[in-house]
């Protein structure tokens, strides 16, 4: 991890506080799959296939760029069926930002949201709903 970037956030005279690029990208990915409509991260366009990904990586489908005092995030997410994009968009760029402004103290210049794919609902999920209603 010696090659990992790391950013300094700040200098004190008890010593120096470094976030690494990594931190970040997990920070941005916990705060995405939040949102209610995103049913997963997408590997990107480097991972080819869409895959969908379980809650052991919050990393991937985040790639961030961090300077000393700001952060830019692009995020791939796959969206559930039925949902208005924009406004699942909107969402997780707000939610983004927030929450590594909050815990990191870097101004987020911006937010890309890249939609890779739509899941649609199992056959179970369905007959779930049908037995709800």
């Amino acid at each position: 991890m010696a090659n990992e970037k790391e950013i300094i956030k700040k200098d004190t005279s008890l010593g120096a506080v470094r976030i690494a690029d990594e931190v970040v990208s997990i920070i941005a990915g916990l705060a995405a799959t939040e949102v209610e409509g995103i049913a997963g991260m997408s590997g990107g366009i480097a991972g080819g296939i869409a895959e969908m990904l379980g809650r052991k990586n919050f990393a991937k489908g985040v790639k961030v760029e961090v300077g000393e005092k700001e952060a830019a995030v692009d995020l791939y997410i796959i969206v559930k069926y039925g949902v208005r994009i924009p406004d699942i968009a909107l969402a997780a760029q707000e939610n983004v930002k927030q929450a590594i402004e909050t815990m990191t103290g870097l101004s987020v210049v911006e937010v890309n949201i890249h939609v890779q794919g739509v899941s649609f609902p199992t056959d179970e999920a369905k007959e779930e709903e049908i037995r709800v209603r």
